[in-house]
């Protein structure tokens, strides 16, 4: 079942926690969370799964900041969540997917547990200029059934910035 706004504000501190929370950001079955100023962008063309990737910082300044297609830019939220019993999901806004801006490949389902920054998979199908703190995407919550662990990942868990794959970890 998924929550309802109401509900999820009703959560607040309780089993759900988003910092800074809004009322304003609030949808009928969901939380619109903003984009923060900064993207991560892979030094790389061919990144390889079995180690780090170089990588860097840009800042998308209030202008704005046009993305290109077939480059990936990893950004993040300006909201810190945590779920204590709820499995958060996070989908793009669909004022943003209309102007073609994907936030995420494949990494939509979070668990029980998580606490941190969303880590967002930005591209675009055409170029599109973008602004830092728009209201990005959104998270909605479902409950969960029966006996859980909560999400202890010494990868993604409890991060404080922009998060790139890490998956080489997998393989010490």
């Amino acid at each position: 079942m998924i929550l309802s706004g109401r509900e999820i504000a009703a959560q607040q501190g309780k089993g759900i926690e988003i910092i800074p929370f809004s009322p304003d950001q609030v949808n009928p079955n969901s939380y619109n969370l903003k984009l923060h100023n900064e993207l991560l962008v892979y030094d790389e063309d061919i990144l390889d799964m079995k180690r780090e990737n170089s990588h860097h910082l840009i800042t998308i300044p209030e202008e704005g900041l046009v993305l290109q297609p077939g480059r990936l830019y990893l950004g993040r939220t300006v909201e810190y969540t945590r779920t204590h019993s709820f499995v958060p999901m996070l989908e793009g806004r669909s004022s943003v997917g209309r102007l073609g801006v994907c936030i995420h490949i494949t990494a939509g389902f979070g668990d029980v547990g998580f606490a941190g920054y969303w880590t967002l998979e930005l591209y675009c199908i055409q170029p599109v200029r973008i602004f830092p703190y728009v209201d990005i995407c959104q998270i909605y919550y479902h409950t969960i059934e029966g006996s859980y662990d909560l999400y202890d990942s010494n990868k993604y868990n409890n991060n404080e910035s922009i998060q790139p794959s890490m998956m080489y970890k997998d393989f010490l």
